[in-house]
């Protein structure tokens, strides 16, 4: 049976829902109202078709990259009430029965990397999607095969819509953000150059390590060092094989954890999925 492969972003999608609410709550922030919105937003892809899913979290915000940039993104500034939600979203999602990676020397882009490099080794993998609206992760695009999903305007981006928007095939993303920055990730690029400057060099000399000295003259070694900001992680041991991604629905424990997330339609939500899921998954020669 041919499977599709969802990868979900889980701290984007917990920022998300956050700041979603508190355009409708005049402030006052329900305890666990960003977690539920995530399960929900889970359940519905369920709901949709999905049945092997698999979600990455930042345990923590910092990780290696900020050893090698002092201005690499941190956790300061991150409001309380949205802090004190990332470890009970990554309870909640295990005990619904999601795999979950809550990463710690590693971000959370790092571990959609890596899952997509694993299950794409797979033969029976149809499709990964990683449900991320991040440029960095414009690196793990391959063909039409691994795709990135914007979940906000349904765009799915495969290789040629990664070109089309930054001019630059997928394996050149780390080469063109070092060269252009990431403000959200907190480091600014190379002076001077901005996205059509950065997709020409590309296009004529390739990667970074091969520009004469000429073009980047001092600054290619910061260059480099962006690059290596930028390139994201596809080694971490994840899984083995994609049947440990496919949901088979919720814990015992789901139904009293929902009771504390005040989300009483979530557990016969889940079980609903769960029979729809069991079924679609079901060896027909059985």
């Amino acid at each position: 049976m041919a499977v599709t492969v969802h990868l979900i972003d889980g701290t984007y999608e917990l920022f998300r829902h956050f700041y979603g609410l508190r355009r409708f709550n005049s402030g006052k922030d329900r305890l666990f109202g960003a977690v539920v919105r995530v399960l929900n937003t889970l359940l519905q892809m369920l709901d949709e078709g999905a049945t092997h899913v698999g979600v990455a979290t930042d345990h923590v915000i910092e990780s290696f990259r900020n050893e090698l940039w002092s201005g690499y993104k941190t956790g300061e500034g991150i409001d309380p009430a949205l802090r004190a939600q990332f470890e009970p979203l990554e309870d909640a999602l295990r005990l619904m029965g999601v795999a979950v990676w809550a990463m710690v020397e590693l971000e959370a882009d790092d571990a959609l990397a890596s899952a997509a490099a694993i299950a794409s080794r797979d033969t029976r993998v149809q499709r990964v999607c990683i449900w991320t609206p991040d440029k960095d992760l414009a690196q793990s695009v391959r063909a039409d095969r691994i795709v990135q999903v914007d979940r906000r305007s349904r765009l799915v981006r495969d290789a040629e819509g990664v070109r089309a928007k930054f001019g630059v095939n997928p394996e050149f993303i780390p080469d063109y953000l070092a060269l252009v920055g990431d403000a959200a990730d907190g480091y600014p690029g190379i002076g001077g150059i901005g996205p059509k400057g950065a997709a020409a060099l590309i296009a004529r000399y390739g990667a970074i390590e091969r520009f004469p000295p000429t073009v980047l003259g001092e600054r290619q070694m910061l260059a480099l060092l962006f690059k290596r900001l930028a390139t994201l992680r596809t080694d971490a041991n994840l899984f083995a094989n994609v049947d440990e991604l496919r949901w088979r629905g919720p814990t015992e424990e789901f139904a009293a954890l929902c009771e504390r997330l005040q989300a009483p339609t979530l557990p016969a939500r889940a079980t609903n999925a769960a029979a729809r899921v069991a079924a679609s998954t079901a060896d027909p020669r059985n």
